[in-house]
């Protein structure tokens, strides 16, 4: 595992950043200013579509989206600048009753999240809420005394005659000021959202430069993507007990970027299902990564990827500082 810095996610224009101490949300100044600043915490069940939100909102895709649950499972900050107007979306690991120490450290982190937080959402999907997970979180939230705003996803998915029952069952919840419904797919509804999150944000300065879209290293982004492509490629054929760890980074003369990374899997038996045939899955993961790698990162790519066995990397202390989740968390 690397300690090698790279930089965070910028529009085009990277900068140094160490990838050695996990990622977190800056302090307030207490100055004066005319611009406003803030975090949103974005909570839900897991498969909510957290993830799509906040691609659509920023614009550019930060957090890993698949069909597979749980596939978010380190907070993800991006964030956004308009006008005079700087927020931070805190994307969280979906919340769901945890078993492992992977589960524990991950819902954990969820609701870590909302420490930092000026607002927080409450992401339900609308097509499917007939699970007893958002309950439970509902729950949570009002243990622990916190406002939310509710937004009901998936509305495309959704018969309009069934969105204000179901909004009103929630409100009845007493937890929500207010009350959105949108497709995060489609972007139906997103806009709204936004500027009222806009509104709702204090006099600060900025905590990021005007052009940075998140405050992960490019290299944590890049491992993150290449594991959302062993998802979609393998679907169901590999188990959760999978993982993407970042093994050096190294920039061309050229500007072009020499990403090494391992694909981790628990069982000796899972190596040949990532690697296929010949080689031709691991060499489609590869393509499609390195694909990604570049629209996000406005550079050539050269991928190289090593599949490892290591049973016990889910209780290795080294994962989940890398990733900035709680080894101990319960």
């Amino acid at each position: 595992m690397t300690k090698k810095s790279t930089p965070p996610l910028k529009k085009k224009s990277p900068q140094s950043e160490d990838l050695s101490s996990p990622p977190s949300v800056k302090k307030r100044s207490s100055k004066t200013t005319a611009t406003q600043a803030g975090f949103v915490a974005i909570l839900g069940a897991p498969n909510a579509g957290k993830s799509t939100l906040l691609n659509h909102i920023i614009g550019q895709k930060i957090s890993i989206v698949s069909p597979k649950a749980q596939t978010t499972r380190m907070r993800v900050l991006g964030v956004m600048t308009e006008d005079q107007i700087q927020i931070g979306f805190i994307d969280t690991p979906g919340i769901f009753a945890p078993k492992r120490r992977l589960d524990h450290a991950m819902v954990h982190a969820a609701w870590h999240s909302l420490q930092d937080a000026d607002s927080i959402l409450l992401i339900v999907d609308a097509s499917a809420y007939k699970d007893n997970k958002t309950g439970d979180i509902i729950g949570e939230l009002r243990r622990r005394h916190k406002r939310v705003v509710l937004v009901l996803n998936k509305i495309d998915a959704v018969a309009p005659t069934r969105l204000l029952p179901l909004a009103a069952a929630l409100n009845d919840t007493g937890i929500f000021d207010d009350t959105f419904m949108v497709s995060a797919l489609t972007g139906d509804g997103v806009e709204d959202l936004k500027n009222y999150l806009k509104a709702k944000m204090p006099p600060s300065p900025w905590f990021f430069d005007q052009d940075q879209l998140s405050d992960l290293p490019s290299q944590l982004l890049t491992a993150e993507i290449t594991r959302e492509q062993l998802y979609r490629q393998l679907q169901q054929e590999l188990p959760y007990a999978a993982t993407v760890v970042p093994d050096s980074w190294e920039v061309k003369k050229d500007g072009s970027i020499i990403i090494r990374q391992s694909i981790v899997v628990s069982r000796l038996n899972y190596r040949p299902i990532v690697l296929g045939k010949a080689g031709a899955r691991i060499k489609t993961i590869g393509q499609k990564a390195r694909f990604e790698m570049e629209q996000l990162l406005g550079q050539k790519v050269h991928l190289f990827l090593d599949v490892k066995v290591d049973e016990k990397w889910q209780e290795r202390p080294e994962f989940y500082r890398l990733f900035g989740l709680d080894f101990v968390a319960k």
